[in-house]
């Protein structure tokens, strides 16, 4: 990760380009010269573009799906799940909108130039960081509330105009977040042609992505983790404590047992997005925080590393279209049985 022109020379393909995934560029780097075999070079680029056009198709698929659904929809007004539809229609335009700079890796993969001008430059290096965010971001905001339609189930369901604040506001700090990578980044020229680099120092270039290790993974990690041990808790109460009659004749409800399902899905998305950026951050802060254990590795297989980090952030990408589809799908049945279940509910609830 080449954060500045003024760092010094390092063995590591980190400093490669600006921001994740930065082993996604490694030609662009002005102090290794990676030669990696035209047999592992095209084995890459065949792998990444595969994985690129799967994950399009079943991101836009999702996408196209959801759509219609929610044409078919409006004329029965928004469901419970208002926030549940646009999340996953979030998650699979970023999910999309990463896919699309594969090519770009491609590419550059093969030649020894930054070839696609500044605005190219800044665009390119900031989506990651928008789509990385605007993701986790999404995820916390579903987990958030699955955790409401549980704890307080008979609550106002939520309006469709609030699922979307919530989702322009998941995107809207994802934006806020790779403005000072957008703004810094420039093209410098270097021995092997240009290079898209920002213009900071090592210092900043810690502080920066250790504030984006904690805005991307850690404190989303923390909130979610925190959301699903208080269903499990409450999952528990539901299944172990009878309903009890109140003063007056009133019945007290427990809490609405979790659908399984439903949590084992976002759970699954939850937990292929860490199994999948994990290693890369931990890859991306290595040099920052210790240089000196890279010195020793030899430059091919940090290469090496690289790829197969950035082909595993990439395969989320592309396996993630299978988690809309059940998760959308579990969601179609359930509103096909929500008016049973709410005349049951007012049956209950009425006075003998």
């Amino acid at each position: 990760m080449d954060f500045s022109s003024s760092l010094p020379p390092s063995p590591s393909p980190l400093y490669t380009s600006p921001f994740i995934p930065n082993s996604s560029f490694p030609s662009a780097s002005p102090y290794i010269s990676p030669s990696p075999s035209l047999a592992s070079t095209a084995l890459f680029c065949s792998l990444l573009s595969l994985l690129a056009l799967l994950g399009i198709g079943g991101n836009l698929y999702t996408m196209g799906l959801l759509i219609r659904r929610r044409r078919g929809r409006r004329r029965r007004g928004c469901s419970s799940n208002c926030l549940g539809g646009r999340g996953v229609l979030s998650l699979a335009l970023a999910d999309l909108l990463y896919l699309f700079t594969a090519p770009f890796i491609v590419y550059d993969s093969l030649a020894a130039d930054w070839a696609f001008g500044e605005l190219g430059c800044r665009l390119l290096f900031s989506l990651d960081l928008i789509t990385l965010h605007a993701s986790i971001y999404t995820l916390t905001a579903m987990s958030l509330d699955r955790y409401r339609a549980v704890a307080n189930p008979l609550a106002t369901s939520s309006s469709p105009s609030s699922g979307l604040l919530r989702v322009g506001l998941a995107w809207g700090l994802a934006v806020a977040l790779s403005l000072p990578m957008m703004i810094t980044l420039h093209l410098e020229d270097g021995d092997d042609g240009q290079l898209c680099v920002p213009a900071w120092d090592e210092q900043s270039s810690k502080v920066y992505m250790s504030v984006l290790f904690c805005t991307s993974m850690i404190g989303p990690g923390l909130a979610i983790g925190a959301l699903y041990a208080t269903l499990g808790r409450l999952y528990w109460v539901s299944q172990t404590r009878p309903w009890a009659s109140g003063s007056g004749g009133s019945t007290s409800y427990p809490p609405r047992a979790p659908r399984p399902k439903v949590l084992l899905l976002i759970l699954g998305i939850v937990l292929a997005f860490w199994a999948c950026f994990l290693p890369f951050w931990v890859w991306q802060l290595l040099p920052l925080y210790r240089p000196d254990m890279l010195r020793t590795v030899p430059v091919g297989t940090q290469v090496t590393v690289n790829r197969i980090l950035t082909g595993l952030t990439y395969g989320n990408s592309c396996v993630n279209p299978f988690f809309y589809t059940l998760l959308t799908g579990g969601k179609r049945r359930r509103n096909r049985q929500t008016p049973t279940s709410a005349n049951q509910l007012c049956r209950k609830s009425s006075p003998q």
